[in-house]
C-alpha cells in the first residue's frame, strides 16, 4: 500500500491542492510504521516543494 502511497503523490506533486488531499487520505489508511517511512520519503522528495503542507498533515498524523 505504501508503494500506490508513493506512485499517487508523485504523480499529483505539481497540484499543491491535489497533494494535500491524497496525503490526508494517505495517513488515514496506512498503520503507524507506514507512515513514519512515508513522511520520510515525503520530506526528502518535497521538502522544499510542499513543507508547509507536509508540516500541517504529519503534526495531525501524530
Amino acid at each position: 500500500m505504501l508503494n500506490y502511497v508513493k506512485n499517487v503523490l508523485s504523480r499529483v506533486s505539481f497540484d499543491a491542492r491535489l497533494f494535500e488531499k491524497e496525503l490526508r487520505k494517505a495517513i488515514k489508511m496506512l498503520i503507524a510504521d507506514e507512515i513514519q517511512e512515508l513522511r520520510r520519503w515525503c520530506y526528502a522528495n518535497y521538502g522544499n516543494e510542499h513543507e508547509a503542507i507536509l508540516n500541517r498533515c504529519f503534526v495531525m498524523a501524530s
